[in-house]
């Protein structure tokens, strides 16, 4: 009898901790091949890219490697990048990826399936604003956050090599547009760094002269969590010194600035875009499978697209409506680790042939790092803040690790990464 094959696109946090539990439950008795794709050999948990790009972590260090890993939990992985699907031959297109000399590494390539599940992820929506693409850098993947650490970093060097020439105390006019939970913790860790690169030398840029801007259309920032919450992480922002400006919808960004409807202008030469998700637009209408307007897969409340059952979505490129509810989930990490449990428990009566269960979410809430604090809710809406607020905002990461590694390997990356922060510099500084 043949053995079914799984092949799961994209290792995100939904993605990976799903062939990461499918390999042990299926491939480990060769009941399935397990195969996991992605254009990157490795993965970093997404909600740790604001502190990557700040450079308060340093992402070779939290990274993971697929094939390693796979390894070491019986599934395959498949370096490529996701074109399309042919859904008549069952087969995924991936297409060649080559390096930066433009030399092939890995062709363009055809794999075959018994069930997909798509688990890509999302990106920042720009929304069509003129001088988007052009001027501000973006927070979707591990090599966007590492470019604009990169920038960062660059500004404070250039300022110190040119203290001997001018003389004059520099400035820096940072703007982040969305003051979602990717712009204020942005933020928060901007201005953290501001005072690190100032202890081991790099004073030209005091702190106070880091102008941080953090921008939003709503009436308020963090606009998902409840009015109490939001009022409590602004008034934490504002006593940072971080410049929070609501009601501010952003129309032109140019090299020098953004301007509002208002007709407000804030200067900034160094701008952030992270207002707004939307899947990616190559799943718009992928194969003839319904999609919402903002490119994500509608699935079925057992997690398979409605035109095909062999097909599964997960995470922030599927709308998954569950019963009762009255508009689809909201793209955030917890939703896709609770789609790619409940995946785990029943892909292999699918395998079987056998009815399943529909999927139901439990929010356990949401928390926001304001680097040593944090803000939030937890189970019934209860707000919290503070430095048990940022104990709980860390033990997700640890959670993300424990389903991935197991008890013993996440204890020991726990001492590694507090050896780590004792025996070296807290800011990535090459």
């Amino acid at each position: 009898m043949k053995t079914p094959r799984i092949v799961i696109v994209g290792g995100g946090a939904g993605g990976l901790a799903l062939a990461t539990g499918l390999g042990r439950r299926l491939g480990r008795q060769g009941k399935a091949r397990v195969i996991l794709v992605d254009a990157c050999l490795t993965h970093i948990w997404k909600p740790l890219l604001h502190e990557v790009a700040a450079g308060t972590i340093n992402s070779y260090e939290d990274e993971l490697n697929y094939f390693a890993h796979g390894s070491q939990n019986h599934f395959e992985f498949q370096l490529g990048r996701f074109a399309n699907v042919d859904r008549e031959r069952k087969v995924i297109l991936l297409d060649a990826l080559t390096d930066t000399n433009g030399q092939e590494f890995a062709p363009a390539r055809e794999l075959t399936y018994d069930k997909l599940i798509l688990a890509i992820g999302s990106t920042a929506n720009d929304f069509g604003t003129p001088g988007a693409r052009e001027h501000c850098m973006f927070l979707d993947s591990r090599q966007q956050a590492d470019r604009f650490q990169s920038q960062f970093l660059n500004m404070y060097l250039r300022a110190h090599a040119m203290t001997e020439v001018n003389g004059n105390e520099a400035e820096l006019n940072i703007a982040i547009v969305g003051a979602g939970a990717t712009g204020v913790e942005l933020a928060a860790e901007l201005l953290h760094a501001a005072h690190k690169f100032v202890e081991y030398g790099l004073d030209e840029i005091a702190p106070n002269r880091v102008n941080i801007s953090l921008i939003e259309a709503a009436d308020r920032i963090l606009p998902a969590l409840p009015e109490g919450t939001s009022n409590a992480a602004k008034k934490q922002l504002e006593a940072l010194g971080i410049k929070v400006y609501t009601r501010q919808k952003i129309t032109d960004i140019t090299e020098t600035g953004l301007l509002a409807a208002s007709g407000l202008f804030i200067p900034a030469s160094l701008k952030v875009w992270s207002a707004g998700v939307k899947a990616s637009d190559q799943l718009h209408n992928l194969a003839g499978l319904e999609t919402n307007r903002i490119n994500q897969l509608v699935v079925k409340n057992t997690l398979q697209t409605t035109l095909d059952d062999s097909i599964f979505a997960i995470g922030d490129c599927a709308a998954c409506t569950p019963e009762g509810a009255s508009r689809p989930l909201a793209p955030r990490a917890q939703t896709a680790n609770q789609q790619a449990m409940y995946l785990i428990k029943t892909l292999p009566l699918h395998l079987k042939g056998k009815k399943v269960s529909n999927f139901s979410f439990h929010d356990k809430g949401s928390l926001v790092s304001l680097h040593k604090s944090a803000v939030g809710v937890m189970m019934g809406n209860i707000g919290i803040q503070g430095r048990f607020a940022r104990l709980m905002y860390v033990s997700l990461y640890r959670l993300h690790q424990l389903a991935l590694h197991g008890p013993l390997k996440t204890s020991l990356l726990f001492f590694k990464d507090l050896l780590s922060k004792k025996s070296g510099p807290t800011l990535k500084l090459h």
